[in-house]
């Protein structure tokens, strides 16, 4: 296996880490690393100003084909809690991880949690209109079902707590106002797909990203498969699609936030669908945008979608 491009030896980390006073020890802050945008409104919304939090792939980035930075392991090096999504999501961690020689711990947050099979052992998503295929026994995508959020709550309040006592109480009473929110947000997205006809509730979209909240809220969804993870998709690829699309009667096509639309706009274009807009499936939007926390997030994309099946 190549040596990463980002690694700083263990003697720089070491250095670095000695010239400063770790950030919990200095303002009595916990020192918290999330890998990517979804997990870090989590945390925040749990550990509030108790944390110093550091997101490592922010708003519509793609955690997939992350390229890590030297600050990256500098920052998991001061780290108190360490939190990631886990089943091979983020392909860089683990090494990253190693690198900086990290002794926070590790928290896993889909542990706990309703996972699906994948049933294709992975799945492709789009980058420069190439499909890169993601390897995974599993799917990885659980913070689309509201249930399995309220699982990583609960993993983040307890690692925060075994982290920092003194402030449990507060961690603890902060998720359970978050899992409230949740029940709230689960309310809303079952009244709003329900109000759909059953026989309009099939989409299509960029990478199978949504296949927990296929299951949870009864929404089919399509996406590209079979295609080279070397080129880009072929005319059978698309055309096999397209039919699918016919059989199962799509109401309508969405791009994502993280993937490149090309492919989609042509798979619009061909099965005669209008774009429905963006879908955000791996990460949130900036501050300024439609989707800049996992409530706004799950909104956003519930109103995106019935707009556009619903649509005559």
């Amino acid at each position: 296996m190549k040596k990463m491009k980002f690694l700083l030896s263990s003697l720089t980390i070491a250095a670095l880490c000695t010239t400063a006073m770790p950030s919990h020890a200095k303002d009595k802050k916990l020192a918290v690393v999330s890998s990517f945008s979804i997990i870090g409104d989590l945390a925040k919304a749990v550990g509030g100003d108790r944390i110093e939090l550091r997101t490592l792939v922010g708003p519509n980035s793609d955690a997939h084909v992350y390229e890590p930075r030297p600050a990256d392991a500098l920052a998991l090096a001061r780290a108190d809690v360490i939190l990631v999504n886990g089943l091979l999501f983020e392909g860089f961690m683990d090494r990253l991880i190693e690198a900086s020689e990290s002794k926070a711990p590790i928290t896993v947050l889909t542990d706990g949690a309703e996972i699906l099979n994948d049933p294709k052992g992975g799945h492709y998503h789009y980058v420069d209109g190439k499909a890169i295929f993601h390897a995974t026994p599993n799917d990885p995508h659980a913070w689309q079902s509201v249930g399995n959020a309220k699982v990583y709550v609960g993993n983040i309040a307890k690692a925060f707590c075994a982290a920092d006592k003194d402030g449990c109480p507060i961690y603890e009473k902060n998720a359970a106002a978050y899992d409230e929110k949740l029940t709230g947000l689960a309310a809303e997205i079952k009244t709003a797909i329900d109000a759909l006809p059953k026989e309009r509730r099939v989409a299509v979209v960029a990478h199978n990203a949504f296949r927990y909240f296929e299951r949870d809220y009864g929404v089919t969804f399509l996406a590209p498969q079979g295609v080279s993870t070397e080129s880009e998709a072929s005319a059978a690829d698309v055309a096999s699609l397209i039919r699918e699309i016919r059989e199962k009667k799509a109401a309508a096509v969405f791009s994502e936030n993280i993937s490149d639309a090309r492919l989609v706009k042509q798979i619009a274009s061909e099965a005669g669908l209008e774009l429905g807009g963006a879908l955000y499936s791996d990460a949130l939007s900036p501050p300024e945008g439609p989707a800049a926390s996992y409530l706004d997030m799950m909104r956003y994309n519930v109103k995106t979608l019935v707009e556009a099946i619903d649509r005559d």
